[in-house]
């Protein structure tokens, strides 16, 4: 069951909830304006075996991000094929990217394990220009960026064409880091490790699979309590860099 934290923080599980189905294609609908996001929505969606209908993205920036097997569940296709406007591209897990206003997507599962996407949509800003490329980019081929005692990686900003949402990857190691906040709304994955999510004097376990909302400038810290790193996929709003935040 979710759980609301101080200032309207949400912590829910990945498959919470009765998903739409609609032929090979599940989603989960975990965060969006009716959950109390602003502008950010989280959904997660699972393509079965097969070739999925087409999914049309209307006026937003929507990323993606090709989830691996998540700890405690099921396995996952190892690759798939997406395609944008009917153009095929080969995917493999632990890719982002980024699909622009007016596309359409649809993918092609050849596999029986499904294959698993997280996707944060936000809007897009009047007079922005679509790229007509499908900027996709695997996690390994990202240089990792130290802060502070922990790492982070960008898949998806405005280098591979989106402007208004930035993705990235980032670890943290065991403990807890200060409590702080951000000039902007952020959604985050948990992708492996355990924890407890922090929004002011209020916390909640989290794991592989949370879906965790943060408003804008709500005072907050992800704990790690394990004793290897908690990995998570963040995805903010406005865009910019993840290393920028402000100590309560």
């Amino acid at each position: 069951m979710a759980v609301v934290l101080e200032g309207g923080c949400r912590v829910s599980a990945m498959n919470e909830g009765v998903p739409e189905i609609a032929g090979t294609v599940k989603v989960w609908r975990q965060i969006d304006q009716e959950t109390g996001a602003k502008a950010v929505s989280l959904q997660i969606l699972e393509f079965g075996e097969g070739q999925s209908s087409s999914i049309r993205n209307q006026d937003t920036d929507a990323v993606f991000y090709y989830l691996e097997a998540i700890e405690g569940g099921s396995e996952t296709a190892s690759h798939c094929t997406v395609q944008i406007d009917g153009c095929p591209f080969e995917l493999e897990p632990q890719s982002g990217f980024y699909l622009s206003s007016g596309k359409t997507l649809s993918v092609k599962n050849s596999s029986s394990a499904p294959v698993l996407f997280v996707c944060v949509q936000c809007p897009k800003s009047v007079g922005q220009k679509d790229e007509a490329s499908f900027p996709a980019i695997r996690l390994a081929y990202r240089a990792a960026i130290p802060t502070a005692d922990r790492w982070y990686r960008v898949l998806v900003d405005t280098e591979v064409g989106s402007k208004e949402v930035t993705q990235f990857v980032g670890s943290i190691p065991p403990g807890r880091a200060p409590d702080h906040f951000h000039q902007y709304e952020e959604v985050l994955f948990i992708l492996r490790g355990h924890g407890r999510m922090w929004a002011g004097q209020t916390n909640t376990q989290i794991g592989p699979g949370s879906c965790i909302y943060l408003p804008k400038t709500q005072v907050h810290c992800v704990e790690n309590t394990g004793t290897d790193e908690l990995r998570l996929l963040g995805v903010f709003y406005p865009a910019g860099s993840p290393s920028v935040r402000y100590e309560a």
